[in-house]
């Protein structure tokens, strides 16, 4: 299953990669995000595993993460024409999954966030994620309004919004 969503964030692109960047922030706007840590590497550098737990219900999901891009390099500074480019893989039970992500100024001030993933599923997953791919693409996309949220006005999804 493929899917591309994108927003735009009224806000300067170095500012919303500083945001994006910032582990702190993560459960600010990643909802559900029980804990995200590094097993190997720095986080979110190339290379880097990390392992991921997201509350469901009453129970847990855990996933692998694995950062497979990041350019530039250092995000503390560049040029306003350059695509920042963030790729990670993750591996849970029964499901794999590739995301791209790509922040672009698309108007002084302005971010635009452009999201393309892929899953692939197996086992039962593998029969049941067709049916579900409106949930995987409502939920991608409402992480990305999350963070736009949290960045924009400062909403932590902690404080019961929903």
């Amino acid at each position: 299953m493929k899917f591309t969503t994108s927003i735009e964030i009224a806000l300067p692109r170095q500012h919303v990669v500083e945001l994006l960047t910032d582990p702190a922030n993560r459960p600010k706007w990643l909802k559900g995000l029980v804990s995200h840590e590094p097993l190997t590497g720095v986080d979110g550098h190339v290379g880097t595993e990390s392992r991921v737990v997201f509350g469901q219900g009453k129970g847990t999901m855990e996933c692998t993460e694995t950062i497979t891009r990041r350019e530039p390099t250092d995000l503390r500074d560049f040029p306003d024409d350059k695509v920042v480019h963030f790729d990670r893989e993750i591996v849970a039970e029964g499901m794999w999954s590739a995301a791209q992500e790509t922040l672009s100024e698309s108007s002084p001030g302005t971010t635009g966030w452009v999201s393309a993933n892929e899953y692939r599923f197996s086992g039962p997953m593998r029969l049941i994620a067709p049916l579900m791919r409106r949930s995987f693409i409502k939920q991608t996309r409402q992480h990305m309004l999350d963070f736009k949220a949290f960045a924009e006005e400062g909403i932590d999804v902690r404080e019961g919004r929903d």
